[in-house]
């Protein structure tokens, strides 16, 4: 969809954005739009497919659910039906362990676990708007994979709802999730060159 069909000063809802032509990416947060990148480069496509590929072998045979993006995570305030929900994104990757929180159309309600992969275009966004949404609707756990670093760090909601301090990994060893005991991403393999 073309920018022209998008006015960034309106506020939008799930409602609306499913109206939009499939030609443009586009996340709500808090009922403003905001367009995906351009198609994400080799690199951070790379490093997705590994890091998924080490959670789905993690996770087979047990009750969750991953997905990666393009899927739709709908982040409602309260109550309200899903046409009127303000908040939309499309995670890197998400791990769900209430499959009841999934739907036909993507997912509603906060994923345990989200992971991020850094780029030039949305590295922001991912670590300051993307962090505070995450936190205040309650993922459990939010991984951040900087390419450029080979870096990994990984947010813990604690006690208060709030995010404690990240646990930095970077280039080698591994990063283990608490919300998935026993899930542990080799970083040498995660940031290894195609």
């Amino acid at each position: 969809m073309g920018d022209a069909a998008v006015n960034l000063s309106e506020r939008y809802t799930y409602g609306d954005y499913r109206t939009w032509p499939d030609d443009r990416r586009w996340e709500l947060i808090d009922g403003a739009a905001w367009a995906m990148s351009p198609g994400p480069n080799r690199r951070h496509q790379g490093i997705l497919v590994r890091l998924s590929n080490a959670f789905f072998q993690f996770l087979r045979g047990k009750p969750y659910a991953m997905y990666i993006a393009p899927f739709d995570v709908l982040l409602p305030i309260g109550n309200e039906d899903d046409d009127s929900v303000e908040t939309v994104v499309q995670p890197d990757l998400v791990v769900y362990c209430d499959r009841s929180r999934l739907r036909d159309y993507g997912a509603r309600g906060a994923p345990d676990l989200v992971a991020e992969i850094l780029s030039p275009g949305t590295s922001k966004r991912d670590l300051n708007d993307k962090y505070r949404l995450y936190e205040s609707r309650g993922v459990r756990e939010y991984w951040v994979v900087d390419p450029g670093n080979r870096a990994l760090t990984v947010f813990r909601l604690g006690p208060s709802g709030a995010f404690g301090p990240g646990e930095v990994h970077v280039n080698t060893g591994g990063a283990a999730s608490s919300v998935l005991e026993g899930l542990a991403v080799d970083l040498e393999d995660l940031f290894r060159e195609d």
